[in-house]
């Protein structure tokens, strides 16, 4: 079961559409889904529970379907760093209630699984731990979203450096155009195809359209299923 940790240069870069649009295109394959997001901050509270956005649109991609609590075990109201707003609550992230429902997920097997982190790879989950020690955890390679804008090259070669200093392959990396009027986007991506240790896995122009069948299209699934 190929499964992989998708993680970001920073907030806001698209992870979400782009995990979305990857487990769209596994589908495309005929082949079963799973998500989680281990843990979301700004969610909305229902009826059901509190829930949030990128969760919701992470279930809707998986194939068999999964309940909600499956995809997104710990969820948080403000729209804040997620240590932030569990200290605010009085709540402590617990590294092992993160990795005991992420593998009870991916114990399901589906053919093709995405964890999804929240910001960039350093996010702090408690006084003493990231996101980034989740993924060692649960070893598995990851896939980097980078938000093509200024400084996008820095922050992508840190965030790399970083992933292969906690010992994880980068298996491979999506260039998402978040500024429309980014300036050298291309000479910028040739630069990052030259640098990072991993293929692009596709270019996602700027768009307004945020749904995975629009997004799909834009990219290649092969690099990471040739690593089964």
């Amino acid at each position: 079961m190929p499964a992989f940790f998708v993680t970001g240069t920073d907030t806001d870069v698209g992870k979400t559409r782009i995990a979305a649009a990857l487990l769209y295109r596994a589908r495309q394959r005929g082949m079963t889904t799973a998500a989680v997001k281990p843990v979301s901050a700004g969610c909305e509270l229902t009826r059901d529970g509190l829930r949030n956005d990128d969760a919701l649109r992470l279930q809707r991609e998986c194939s068999p379907s999964l309940e909600y609590d499956a995809i997104n075990p710990v969820a948080f109201q403000p729209p804040i760093a997620p240590h932030i707003a569990a200290q605010q609550l009085g709540h402590t992230v617990s590294m092992s209630e993160l990795l005991n429902a992420t593998e009870k997920t991916l114990a399901a097997a589906a053919e093709f699984a995405l964890v999804e982190g929240a910001g960039g790879w350093r996010v702090p989950l408690n006084d003493d731990q990231t996101l980034a020690d989740l993924a060692v955890s649960l070893g598995l390679p990851v896939v980097l979203v980078v938000g093509v804008r200024l400084g996008c090259i820095n922050h992508a070669m840190l965030t790399c450096e970083a992933i292969l200093r906690d010992g994880l392959p980068l298996a491979g990396w999506v260039a998402n155009i978040v500024d429309p009027d980014v300036c050298s986007g291309a000479e910028n991506i040739s630069s990052l195809k030259a640098r990072l240790p991993a293929p692009c896995l596709g270019v996602v122009p700027f768009c307004h359209a945020t749904e995975p069948p629009d997004l799909a299209d834009y990219l290649d699934l092969a690099p990471l299923l040739k690593r089964q």
